[in-house]
């Protein structure tokens, strides 16, 4: 504790040191597409005096600073836009702020703008991270006529996903409860439905997602695998529109508009607001012929809401005030019946003080998760957890270096019931807190650049700090080749409740780690009661022509201590929680054409995930050894209002735990007296084979394609109809097993879906 004290005034010294940097003179402002006033990412912003310049980040935002006095010609360039000069004085000292509005010359073709990428590749070490738009999601087969971040998410290199149905991801070796998702700043505990097409968040109100799969900088907590952190976009500023869809899967709108307009150029406010509901339990009786035997249709059933409003500055500091309500169920008297909830409200802001050269960004609120699930007979399972949250972050950007800071304050509260199979009762009701703060510098020689961090975490349920140095690297060996390594510690307190027994895992509950002092696997008493993970990645980038780069990366994580419930506990006296160790490595591959018709992306990814129990080493369920997605995109005509998409993904099998044989559980209602011989019992047991997960399962093949055509029906509206099929070749790629009455599921069979959109 007293070591993040000492940080936190660590803090407050170098805000105000780096507050006095504000001397030099700095032009800073905004990057907007002029009709809707919405930020253009990763624009170029040069100063045609000098030759020099920048790009603009996932805001919009840029900075040029160590300026002499005088006057200045920016000239502002986005792939798709006409370029914008704009003359701009400064007087070598203080701050200027300036705005740059940019028209479309037409329909973007290009899916980013490939002159600002490589220069921001060039610049930041981006090692395991990767940006994703809703315009890459929208190049994707459109499953179900509805693009999602979850079906891009499945393309990504070292992101492993369990298939159609209970849409989970595991990125390079680690279990969903290793991940962090975030929207806005928000915790989101389970952000993906059970039909494993669609995720909680919207499309077309995401501005960008990082991905970071591994070594990410200590500006992420809490987690010790990965980071899916997604942005979603302000309404629009200037006109009102929206628009409405349909598909077999789900209806869903989109509202948005500007709330006020302020006297100053750039102030207003603005709002959004979006819903979809799932459709596919009534619509697959009508149009599938196989969806159930009793037709009571597929067995999903999800409900998304989400609302937005934004208020602006003249100077560029705005302010956000969000909430959503995400609900999912899933009834199938074969395997069982769960629902979820996650729902949530919050704030977000970006302070650009004009005295300053500082910027602060601030997000408070509240998120909750409540989850159920009853299998036949046994007893339920219901899970619940709530989340505080407060956190002030602090950048400072310079032309070759930037300098960030910030703390957090969460206050989580768990409450969790499981009955085992033995009969035995886990509850655990938690309140606790964590306090967290980081470092991160950047700097950026001409071939050099190097980002070191470091992170103070405290968790108070254990009582226990964690001190997170983590490093990263790049090295431009030259214009066109980059080599590249990032490493770090990690560290975590929550833990996940999945039934390690199925491949399948609908039911994702979560509870906060032991309070007790706890044993590892060889009987010692464990140094800590958190989790923790060491991370080294290394990787190479070629730039092998203007349109194609290729990536390489290798990774290591050291899983140092897992902390899981003890599923097979036989009577009270044994331990709620075991430990383990694991580790997951493996390299990954990707190619990437970028072309104002094509967009193909190619990736490979071979993986080991493993861990120890204590009596043996054992694949995890998620064990992929090969996993391969090719994408294909093109646009027929110049606008982009006519494109076709293919997507083909194979996997191999994962582990399972083979079947030794079967017994019958006698119930002695009659004490000794009971005649085992001629009592029956309907209850039937499973005896596992001894190796954990010594078996695999059959490997994955999947076929995507979609055809999308845009039709302008007048000046305010178009009318967007897409045409998709999901598993073309209808392949028979295995769901759920069921060992009692040796039966096969298997995923969803080919599936054809027409879906239209009116835009206005």
């Amino acid at each position: 504790m007293h070591s993040v004290l000492r940080s936190l005034v660590l803090l407050i010294c170098v805000l105000v040191a780096t507050t006095a940097l504000a001397q030099d003179g700095i032009i800073r402002g905004h990057l907007y597409d002029k009709e809707t006033g919405e930020p253009i990412l990763y624009g170029s912003i040069l100063i045609e005096e000098l030759g020099e310049g920048t790009v603009t980040d996932e805001n919009g935002f840029y900075s040029i600073s160590n300026l002499d006095a005088g006057t200045y010609t920016l000239v502002a360039s986005y792939l798709g836009y006409g370029d914008q000069m704009v003359q701009v004085v400064s007087k070598g000292k203080g701050i200027v702020y300036q705005s740059i509005n940019l028209d479309s010359e037409g329909v973007e073709l290009g899916v980013v703008n490939i002159s600002a990428t490589k220069e921001q590749a060039r610049t930041e070490v981006q090692i395991s991270k990767l940006k994703v738009t809703a315009k890459q999601i929208k190049a994707l087969p459109s499953t179900g006529g509805e693009p999602d971040i979850l079906q891009y998410l499945q393309v990504l290199p070292g992101v492993v996903t369990t298939g159609d149905q209970g849409g989970q991801i595991f990125i390079r070796g680690g279990s969903p409860v290793q991940n962090l998702i975030l929207l806005d700043g928000m915790t989101v505990y389970n952000p993906f439905h059970s039909i494993g097409f669609f995720s909680i968040f919207e499309t077309d109100l995401i501005r960008s997602a990082d991905v970071l799969t591994g070594g990410f900088n200590a500006e992420y907590g809490g987690r010790i695998s990965a980071v899916v952190d997604i942005k979603t976009r302000e309404g629009n500023k200037n006109n009102f529109g929206g628009h409405v869809s349909a598909s077999p899967f789900m209806l869903k709108g989109l509202a948005e508009g500007p709330l006020f307009k302020g006297k100053k150029e750039g102030s207003g406010g603005s709002f959004v607001v979006s819903a979809k509901k799932s459709i596919i339990d009534q619509s697959s009786k009508l149009l599938y012929a196989y969806a159930t035997d009793d037709d009571s249709g597929l067995p999903f059933d999800f409900t998304d809401l989400y609302a937005k409003t934004s208020f602006y500055t003249a100077n560029g500091s705005k302010f956000n005030f969000f909430g959503f309500n995400y609900q999912d169920a899933f009834f199938n008297p074969a395997i069982a019946n769960i629902d979820w909830t996650n729902l949530g409200a919050g704030a977000n802001f970006t302070l650009l003080p004009q005295s300053s050269s500082l910027i602060v960004n601030g997000k408070f609120g509240y998120t909750s998760y409540d989850t159920r699930i009853k299998e036949g007979d046994s007893q339920p399972r219901e899970s619940g957890i709530d989340e505080y949250f407060l956190g002030l972050d602090f950048n400072f950007f310079a032309n070759t270096y930037e300098f960030d800071y910030g703390v957090e304050l969460k206050s989580v509260r768990t409450d969790f019931d499981f009955t085992n199979q033995f009969g035995i009762n886990l509850s655990q009701f938690q309140s606790s807190s964590e306090l967290s703060a980081y470092l991160k510098f950047r700097k950026s020689w001409n071939r050099l650049v190097i980002e070191p961090s470091v992170r103070f975490q405290y968790y108070a349920a254990v009582s226990e700090p964690s001190i997170e140095p983590r490093l990263g690297l790049k090295l431009n060996l030259t214009d066109n080749v980059r080599i590249k390594a990032a490493g770090g510690l990690y560290s975590q307190n929550l833990l996940a409740t999945n039934n390690e027994r199925d491949v399948i895992s609908l039911f994702n509950g979560f509870l906060s780690g032991p309070q007790s002092e706890i044993t590892t696997f060889d009987g010692q008493r464990a140094g800590s009661r958190l989790q923790f993970s060491n991370h080294v990645v290394g990787g190479v980038e070629f730039d092998l022509t203007d349109k194609l780069t290729l990536n390489v990366e290798g990774y290591f994580k050291d899983f140092t201590q897992l902390i899981v419930v003890n599923r097979n506990k036989i009577s009270r006296e044994e331990a709620n929680f075991v430990t383990e160790v694991g580790d997951a490595y493996g390299v990954d591959f990707s190619a990437k054409y970028n072309h104002p018709k094509w967009y193909l992306w190619g990736t490979y990814s071979y993986g080991f995930a493993n861990r120890f129990d204590g009596e043996q080493e054992y694949p995890t369920l998620f064990d992929r050894r090969h996993n391969m997605n090719v994408l294909a995109s093109y646009n027929f005509d110049e606008k982009g209002d006519f494109s076709a998409s293919l997507r083909y993904n194979f996997g191999s099998g994962f582990p399972f735990t083979l079947t030794q044989g079967f017994y019958e559980s006698v119930v002695f209602d009659d004490g000794v007296d009971t005649d085992i011989l001629t009592s029956n019992d309907e209850n039937i047991n499973i005896i596992y084979d001894e190796q954990r997960n010594g078996g695999r399962l059959p490997n994955y093949h999947r076929i995507d394609a979609s055809v999308t055509k845009k039709w302008k029906i007048t000046s305010w509206a178009t009318l967007e109809t897409n045409f998709s099929v999901t598993n073309i070749a209808n392949r028979n790629n295995i769901f759920y097993f069921d060992r009692l009455r040796y039966e096969r599921v298997d995923q969803l069979p080919i599936i054809p879906s027409l879906g239209a959109k009116l835009i206005f």
